[in-house]
């Protein structure tokens, strides 16, 4: 699966404790990050992802290209509510289009905690069928 994980500025220390404690689980996807997020995961854990620009200057966008494009499985966004994101007509877009597409959004530890837990049991195989449907023609 790929898997998108973006947090803002204050949020930033929970997710690196998230994917740390689920270091495992996220070990076995294509992980993509906007990038202070990513390279802050990377420093804690050694995965490997791919680092898309900052948020602010395009990273969720870029994401949400993946998204439009059928190639992002589950969303780990990070959001900070009580404080005002100079970017936020972006953030308001990529949760749009996960809503528009259906993809898993978690936007604070108690989500992010459900849909690791249901990745880990394959809760999220009905993405493959999606994939591969459209890559038939479907």
């Amino acid at each position: 699966m790929n898997i998108a994980l973006i947090a803002h500025d204050k949020k930033k220390n929970d997710l690196v404790q998230f994917v740390t404690a689920y270091q495992t689980i996220f070990s076995k996807h294509t992980l993509f990050a906007t990038g202070t997020t990513g390279l802050r995961i990377n420093e804690a854990t050694g995965l490997e992802l791919t680092r898309f620009k900052s948020g602010p200057l395009g990273g969720d966008q870029e994401i949400g290209a993946m998204i439009a494009k059928n190639k992002m499985d589950a969303v780990f966004f990070f959001r900070d509510p009580l404080t005002a994101q100079p970017h936020e007509p972006d953030v308001t877009a990529l949760v749009r289009l996960c809503d528009v597409y259906s993809i898993p959004l978690a936007t604070n530890m108690g989500s992010a905690e459900l849909l690791i837990r249901g990745l880990d049991q394959g809760l999220l195989e009905w993405r493959n069928v999606m994939k591969n449907g459209e890559s038939n023609g479907k």
